[in-house]
């Protein structure tokens, strides 16, 4: 909830930048040598990046399966991208500056993704506002890289490709903040199993059935017909070798 302070300082520092521009200026113009507040700007993308990761890690025992985990990985890397621009403006190291913000931008909305898969099995509103914010974020990303910047400018499209991964985790975080109890216990307090642990038993059973189903349509298409025995082969005996083929009416010896 705390990376909400990166507009806070941005409206500052942009306020102090004669004649800058949300639309045409990027975010990253407010930390180089023009900038007034550049030391203020820098700080706050290292802060941003602290708490990206911090966010990242305390957010652990509320996310759930591969979604979860893979959100603190990317969620992480975005964070750690955002520091590294604090750290290496624009007008200094521009190729670091560029793939510090590259890592940012993609980790963030990729992450937020994640996160959806993560959250969606306790709630999925949230889930879906994750996901929509993460593809757009996504989107944006690529609209960014490749300078094609429509009707929103330089500035806004990397804008758009920034605020989603702020805002995504100001959402989970406050439901979080509202549901810890619900999405940690298992039990209520009579004993009855929890809405969250239903749910798991749920997606559990659903998760058997399926491995069955599949392990059982599996064996089906693999199963070979056995080989029919093949017919005992009779001896024979003193009687068929009476049997004459000329004279088929002829009495036999007994």
């Amino acid at each position: 909830m705390l990376t909400l302070q990166f507009f806070v300082v941005e409206a500052i520092a942009a306020s102090r930048f004669g004649g800058y521009s949300y639309t045409r200026d990027t975010i990253s113009d407010l930390g180089t040598a023009g900038s007034s507040a550049r030391l203020l700007m820098n700080g706050s993308f290292i802060a941003q990046g602290l708490l990206i990761i911090a966010g990242a890690l305390l957010l652990g025992p509320g996310l759930a399966g591969t979604g979860g985990r893979l959100s603190r990985v990317l969620l992480t890397v975005s964070g750690i991208g955002v520091l590294l621009v604090g750290v290496f403006p624009s007008d200094g190291d521009g190729t670091v500056h560029a793939i510090a913000a590259g890592a940012h931008l993609l980790g963030g909305g990729i992450g937020l993704t994640a996160l959806a898969y993560g959250v969606r099995p306790r709630s999925e509103g949230l889930g879906t506002t994750l996901a929509v914010l993460g593809l757009l974020g996504i989107i944006a990303t690529i609209f960014f890289g490749a300078a094609v910047f429509l009707f929103l400018g330089e500035g806004g499209t990397e804008r758009v490709a920034a605020y989603v991964l702020p805002i995504g985790l100001v959402a989970a975080g406050v439901a979080l903040w509202r549901q810890k109890d619900d999405w940690l216990a298992l039990t209520n307090p009579d004993g009855t199993p929890s809405r969250r642990q239903l749910r798991e038993d749920a997606r559990l059973q659903r998760a058997q059935q399926a491995a069955a189903r599949d392990a059982a349509l599996e064996a089906a298409a693999t199963r070979r017909p056995e080989p029919r025995p093949a017919a005992p082969v009779q001896q024979a005996t003193a009687e068929d070798d009476d049997f004459d083929p000329d004279d088929p009416w002829a009495p036999r010896r007994r």
